[in-house]
């Protein structure tokens, strides 16, 4: 865990009496398991690459199940791997996909909106926006370490309830029969959640305590991470939205973690379609649980029973497990980075490594997921943190989901800082509509320690097609809006407090407003409104007018 930074949003779930399970070296890369024979009513199928030229195909039989690997004939390092425990994974059979949509419920419930980690806008900005203008601020309050406000990542989540839901739960009574009320739920490094107005800022209920995600079918059940053992136990929390009581609770210190650190800094996703819930821990465990939800409307409560199945690993020449950023997910494939730089591809039907690159430097930054021709290609950069050096430099790529083939590779300099690292922690902006042909990436320290750099790229080549020299160097994320033409626009906050409203085709700077202190939150935007925090100990809407 990174000084000077909280996290925001993550997704955990119960133990189980664990088995021991069988310990396998597996080079990669796809797989495509038999059972798909026997599940042909499923809609969504496995994804797994068709054979290439000079692609040896390999039939691998064990004990439980019989598997083909699709073996490509390129470097990859080893995969020592665990699942925990074993004899759950026939029950993950039939819950295994993500389906196009994540969520139809109105608003930002995770952290960049979905299981492609793609979107963190909701909505649409009027045309030709011109300013940014402060329209509230709150005050939170503040702990003797961490002070208050949001650090990275800091994103808050941001819905619209439906009218049932909104009803039954502990709203006061001024928002629970309000037409169009939007809720704003923010958790602070004071340690509390709040909840918010989106219109007037007015809090919409009582704090309660930790990071928070929501869930995508409009439940009323809110997960929380901590990232920072202030307090308590760290681990990972469930409450009920309906009166605050909490469902669950999970450890985050366990014996069956390689590394002994509880924090869960990336947002978990939950499977609307199947109740399953998938996510990386800062233990360096990946989790895929079946939350066994059960919501009783007319009695006005809910419940989960949650069942987890574990995936330990260690891969060759990398000596540091710790996942913090948030999973990304493709159908049936999971993708992660973890604190030695190693990228993996899970298939979440069998619970096995696809395919794993080798460590570069810690990677925190979330990957974003485009499919392209029915593939899934991932955009990934990484800090500067232990390849340190007169050359240290970020490490930006875009990578085949479905072989680990790199596609294009570029490096910019950074410099390291032991208390606030450079290079890339913000996760990229992958563009739609007239930026479809872009990608956008934020370095920190970018050729001295307090300035910054923002580039687009094209997605094809990976050639710059500009660049924006920042005055000031940033950990918070970009967010592309649009409007409803498709004009494409970007936010962007930096370390002293300033928000920047560019072109995201031209990258030119239309307007900027500053909110007072260093912003490392990432912020979630509402059709016109932006809602972020700072280390300053305040939570801020400003719209874009």
């Amino acid at each position: 865990m990174k000084a000077n930074r909280f996290i925001l949003l993550s997704l955990f779930c119960s133990s189980l009496a664990l088995t021991t399970a069988c310990v396998t070296k597996e080079a990669n890369t796809s797989i495509e398991t038999s059972e798909r024979t026997k599940d042909n009513q499923m809609d969504e199928p496995i994804v797994s690459s068709e054979p290439q030229e000079k692609t040896q195909t390999i039939k691998q039989v064990n004990e439980t199940e019989e598997t083909f690997l699709e073996i490509h004939p390129k470097e990859t390092p080893e995969i020592l791997y665990e699942t925990i425990p074993k004899d759950k994974l026939h029950e993950l059979k039939s819950v295994y996909t993500f389906s196009e949509v994540y969520t139809e419920v109105e608003g930002v419930l995770t952290f960049r909106g979905n299981n492609l980690r793609n979107s963190s806008s909701y909505g649409e900005v009027k045309m030709n926006p011109v300013s940014l203008e402060k329209t509230w601020s709150f005050v939170t309050g503040s702990s003797p370490k961490w002070g208050g406000g949001a650090g990275w990542t800091g994103q808050p989540a941001v819905i619209k309830w439906d009218s049932d839901i909104r009803e039954m739960m502990n709203l006061k009574e001024e928002f629970k029969h309000k037409e169009n009320f939007i809720e704003v739920i923010y958790a602070s490094l004071d340690g509390k959640i709040y909840f918010f107005d989106l219109e007037s800022g007015k809090e919409s209920r009582n704090p309660i305590k930790g990071s928070i995600s929501i869930d995508p079918r409009g439940y009323p059940l809110l997960y929380t991470g901590q990232g920072i053992p202030q307090q308590g136990d760290i681990g990972f929390r469930i409450f009920s939205l309906i009166d605050g009581e909490m469902l669950h609770f999970i450890p985050g210190i366990e014996a069956d973690a390689y590394r002994p650190w509880g924090a869960f800094d990336g947002s978990a996703l939950v499977n609307r379609e199947t109740d399953t819930l998938i996510l990386g821990g800062e233990n360096g465990l990946f989790y895929n649980i079946k939350l066994n939800t059960v919501f009783n409307k007319e009695e006005k409560n809910i419940r989960v029973a949650p069942e987890q199945v574990k995936y330990r690993y260690k891969v060759k020449g990398n000596d540091y497990q710790g996942i913090e950023n948030s999973v990304a997910v493709y159908k049936n494939l999971a993708f992660f980075a973890d604190n030695g730089g190693s990228i993996q591809g899970i298939n979440l039907m069998t619970m096995k490594p696809i395919w794993a690159l080798s460590g570069t430097d810690d990677t925190d930054a979330s990957i974003v997921i485009e499919e392209e021709e029915n593939i899934p290609f991932l955009y990934t950069g990484t800090e500067v943190d232990k390849l340190r050096g007169s050359d240290s430099h970020s490490l930006i790529r875009k990578i085949n989901g479905v072989t680990g083939e790199v596609v294009w590779t570029k490096k910019y300099d950074a410099m390291y800082n032991e208390s606030v690292n450079g290079g890339m922690l913000s996760t990229p902006v992958i563009g739609k509509n007239e930026m479809k042909d872009l990608a956008i990436f934020t370095i920190a320290r970018h050729k001295t320690m307090n300035a910054g750099l923002m580039v687009a790229v094209n997605k094809t080549t990976g050639e710059e097609v500009w660049r924006w020299e920042m005055p000031s160097y940033t950990w918070s994320s970009p967010v592309a809006v649009y409007d409803k033409n498709g004009q494409a626009y970007l936010i962007q906050c930096d370390s002293i407090g300033t928000m920047y409203l560019l072109n995201g085709k031209t990258g030119e700077v239309i307007n900027k407003i500053n909110l007072g202190s260093n912003i490392e939150a990432s912020p979630a935007i509402f059709n016109d409104s932006i809602v972020v925090a700072s280390r300053g100990g305040q939570i801020f809407k400003v719209k874009i007018k």
